[in-house]
């Protein structure tokens, strides 16, 4: 979320869900205004959790893409244009997960 915050993604959450998902622990979702803002976003948090030693199981939607995920396990990393987020709405989609606003 800090390495999120370090590009100015708007509207950063984190979303608790080991209590209504087996697959992981936590979301972060943020979203962003260009797809250039998205890819700086994303090469932030990689950067950064690379740096602690962790590294992704998976990326989808790097490029070019209005939804970018990033999967570390335990927690995946959301990155939406702004329209897109809307659209999908995980928070409304999983409405019974614990929101820890950042």
């Amino acid at each position: 979320a800090k390495a999120m915050e370090e590009k100015k993604a708007d509207d950063i959450i984190i979303m608790k869900m080991n209590d209504i998902m087996v697959e992981t622990d936590y979301f972060v979702i943020g979203d962003c205004s260009s797809f250039t803002q998205m890819r700086a976003v994303s090469s932030s948090v990689l950067e950064g959790l690379e740096q602690l030693g962790v590294t992704p199981r998976g990326q989808e939607g790097r490029n070019d893409s209005q939804w970018m995920l990033l999967d570390y396990g335990d927690v995946i990393v959301h990155i939406f244009l702004d329209s897109e987020r809307e659209y999908y709405n995980l928070e409304k989609l999983w409405a019974d997960a614990e929101k820890i606003p950042f």
